[in-house]
């Protein structure tokens, strides 16, 4: 049966070829917009870019190659910078509030005093990275390589930390409070003097970590690999072994 031009038949075919040569154009980022809040870079290439102190907040920057660019003071709160590369860029005291950062690369990138609460890092690569005295309170590192990471004094209250990899790390000081470190990889981590109260450690790998002064209270450690790692003097208040019994009130350097 012949179908006459006008009917939906034929438009609609047409109204989807219109759609799909228009769509790519409308979501083309412009890689040569200046700085701005909520600027479209997707994929673009800033390496060694200068954005001291530039509003980037909510943008675009997926994908895209920030290598060894400045970024200190910058605002990019709620910004996706979702499998970007990043390695080497500083950071320093930006803030970056609930910004997207999964997959990201941040080999040896620079967040010292950074404000991240919420941000999400999963699966984030910061090997060498310095986070020392950054806000990371209820963040999300899943899965992220810290390996070697220097996180001394950061806070990291109610983050998680689930399977992520923390080998050689330093902590010295931080603040791990109800965090999530289940599975977690912290061999030969420095923990000194760090808060974990409520945290949980189920499941971790802490072979040859340094809690030495740590606050361990009503933390888990319950089937935790702990051969080598020092607890001297860390307060073991109430904190559920590796073997799940519930340490004594009052424990200190051993589960009593």
């Amino acid at each position: 049966m012949k179908v006459s031009d006008g009917s939906p038949t034929v438009l609609l075919p047409l109204l989807c070829l219109l759609a799909l040569l228009y769509w790519p154009a409308t979501g083309w980022s412009a890689c040569e917009d200046p700085p701005a809040r909520r600027v479209n870079w997707l994929r673009c290439d800033k390496q060694g870019v200068d954005l001291t102190g530039a509003d980037l907040r909510e943008a675009v920057l997926t994908q895209v190659n920030l290598t060894d660019a400045k970024l200190n003071r910058a605002r990019l709160d709620g910004a996706d910078l979702g499998n970007a590369v990043l390695n080497g860029l500083d950071f320093a005291n930006a803030t970056l509030t609930n910004a997207r950062l999964v997959s990201a690369q941040l080999e040896r990138a620079v967040f010292a005093n950074a404000s991240m609460a919420g941000a999400r890092l999963d699966r984030a690569v910061l090997r060498q990275a310095n986070l020392s005295h950054a806000d990371l309170n209820g963040a999300r590192l899943y899965q992220a390589d810290l390996t070697g990471a220097n996180l001394s004094g950061a806070k990291l209250d109610k983050a998680n930390l689930a399977q992520a990899n923390l080998t050689d790390a330093k902590l010295p000081g931080v603040v791990l409070s109800g965090a999530t470190l289940s599975r977690a990889v912290l061999e030969n981590a420095v923990l000194s003097g760090a808060n974990l109260r409520g945290a949980k450690l189920d499941g971790a790998n802490l072979l040859a970590v340094d809690f030495t002064g740590a606050d361990l209270a009503e933390a888990t450690l319950a089937d935790a690999r702990v051969d080598g790692a020092r607890f001297t003097d860390a307060g073991l208040d109430s904190t559920i072994w590796v073997d799940r019994r519930r340490c004594r009130p009052g424990s200190v350097g051993e589960c009593q």
